[in-house]
């Protein structure tokens, strides 16, 4: 392998020449205590952090910084933290969905302005990872991706918690009066014991999981628990590895292809995960010139079981997923279905990654022989979902997976919940809950899609019925939810039309999701529609005049593209 001169590095256009611009720049790092043998001729590494003092997945990324620097030093590069927006999942509003691509800009953007030669992405809170991906792959330096990890099981009186499934569970038990404000209350305490990412399956794990099996971190990376030991060493590793990769000159275009992204729907199918990596492959994929759709994932996912017993699909939590063998254990049980050919971070291929990795714990870890579920993911099509939508058949009650029922239909969250908890609802458990104008435009794509069961219901006994919206739910959810409903309604979309009363037939596995109404009063109902007005000003405006449709990633219009941009002018 040719491996790059330091005269070939891009930060010696900033560091290297000899003129006025030059001095600036060598005056000004020497002003931050820096000296040449600090930075000349080597490698200048940014770290793109993501922490922030109101990110819980990411508080421990202050101190992970300094073990990444040190692997960066170590290995003779010149490390630069350069902090990004840091996208907390339950802080911010109306959802992160929002905010993704104002990461992916901002990544793109600090790697392109600033004198670096390669990038180590931090990040693990839902958005984040494909946020940092997306723009490392539009800028195309050399970059290593190093996940948060998991947080601790969650405990309360002896039973193991887990983070948002066990939070819509004890509270529908809350709602229906089984549990007191005491229990609530303990819960509360119990249910988040550290720093980290989620440790159920939710979006988070996925993505970091599917970031390491689509080659973007060292092996086994995206299974070590927050706290663990492990952790810093990987962040350490991860630093000295980054430089390696600026002399190697290996970039994400170098291992980036179909193959890869096969790999990374194949790992997403297998451990039953969240329904937003739909979302943020078919982004990550198109980013680099590979046009996936939905079609691919309901391809696959008629070949790939859910062999990771791990809530909501599960049983068991993410750490104990990292003590049954982690992520290289879970490839090497689909070693025949991948194509281990592919080329990854350390310089080395898939099949090099996982070899000789062992499952220590047949319960948390399955066979194909023997999975947890069928399958993990159906990509329904009908009237009403013409470009399709998402269920999670795994994490959802079977008897529902074909269904016919008259629609509940509601035009926005407020309303819904001002009549769900209506005791005199007029609900039965055969309807179906129907939420509309919360897609992209309609609300940024919140995570509203487990609609709460009405409280009617919930004091009979029922915990499960039949939902759909244009919205997206946790990868901590469950149940039989139809999200992603694309085109959404605040476009007219048919799930505009929706009215209540109107039947709907869903039926998954002949992949069909129908507006039982005519067409003639459809097209009534459609001259009648109105959409709402945009807003009236700042990145709000951008995001509505700009974003694409659920099924084509909710990337923006002009991102797109693989043309690789002109280098900044240094005058």
């Amino acid at each position: 392998m040719t491996r790059k001169r330091p005269e070939q590095l891009r930060s010696h256009r900033w560091f290297g020449v000899h003129d006025l611009r030059a001095f600036g720049h060598r005056s000004r790092i020497k002003q931050m205590g820096y000296g040449p043998e600090d930075y000349a001729g080597k490698p200048v590494i940014a770290i793109v952090n993501t922490w922030s003092d109101i990110n819980q997945c990411h508080f421990h990324f202050k101190e992970r910084v300094e073990d990444i620097k040190r692997g960066v030093f170590q290995a003779g590069g010149f490390p630069l933290e350069l902090p990004a927006i840091s996208l907390s999942e339950p802080f911010v509003k109306p959802t992160t969905m929002l905010y993704r691509n104002f990461l992916a800009m901002e990544t793109e953007e600090l790697l392109r302005s600033h004198p670096v030669d390669g990038a180590v992405l931090m990040g693990g809170c839902d958005k984040t990872t494909p946020g940092l991906i997306m723009g490392a792959i539009s800028m195309n330096l050399p970059a290593i991706y190093v996940p948060a990890g998991a947080m601790l099981r969650g405990n309360y009186r002896g039973e193991v918690l887990g983070s948002g499934s066990d939070s819509w569970k004890y509270w529908a038990e809350l709602q229906a009066g089984n549990i007191t404000m005491q229990d609530w209350d303990e819960i509360e305490g119990g249910i988040a014991r550290s720093a980290g990412m989620c440790m159920t399956m939710g979006t988070a794990a996925t993505m970091t999981a599917i970031a390491e099996a689509m080659g973007f971190s060292l092996p086994g990376a995206s299974s070590i628990p927050a706290p663990d030991a492990g952790h810093p060493r990987m962040c350490a590793d991860s630093g000295r590895r980054i430089v390696e990769m600026v002399w190697e000159d290996l970039k994400p275009s170098d291992f980036m292809s179909a193959a890869c992204v096969d790999n990374a729907i194949r790992c997403h199918l297998a451990m039953g995960g969240s329904t937003n990596a739909m979302i943020h492959v078919v982004a990550m994929a198109r980013r680099a010139g590979i046009p996936l759709t939905l079609q691919r994932f309901d391809e696959l996912a008629r070949q790939i079981p859910v062999i990771a017993n791990v809530r909501p699909s599960g049983k068991y939590l993410m750490e104990d997923f990292f003590y049954a063998g982690g992520i290289r254990a879970l490839l090497s049980e689909l070693k025949d279905e991948l194509d281990l050919d592919c080329l990854t971070v350390n310089g080395r291929t898939l099949g090099e990654n996982i070899a000789g990795a062992g499952v220590y714990n047949r319960e948390v870890i399955k066979t194909r022989a023997e999975p947890v579920s069928k399958e993990a993911a159906a990509i329904l099509y009908g009237n009403l979902a013409p470009q399709g939508a998402v269920i999670k058949p795994s994490a959802a009650d079977p008897r529902f997976l074909k269904h016919t029922g008259p629609a509940l239909a509601f035009e926005s969250y407020d309303e819904m919940m001002a009549a769900i908890n209506d005791p005199d609802l007029d609900v039965t458990p055969d309807h179906v809950l129907v939420l509309k104008n919360a897609g992209p435009i309609g609300a940024g794509m919140p995570e509203w899609g487990m609609l709460p069961l009405p409280v009617k219901l919930l004091k009979q006994g029922v915990r499960e019925m039949m939902r759909i919206s244009d919205s997206r739910m946790s990868g901590t959810s469950y149940g039989a939810c139809i999200l992603h409903v694309s085109p959404e309604a605040a476009v007219g979309g048919p799930l505009a039309l929706v009215r209540t009363g109107d039947m709907i037939e869903v039926d998954v596995e002949a992949r069909q999701l129908n507006l039982l109404v005519s067409e003639d009063e459809l097209q009534r109902r459609r001259a009648e529609w109105q959409p709402k007005p945009i807003p009236p000003r700042g990145y709000g405006r951008l995001f509505v005049q700009h974003i694409s449709q659920a099924h084509e990633g909710c990337d923006f219009d002009f991102l797109l593209g693989t043309e690789p941009l002109p280098e900044p002018e240094i005058h």
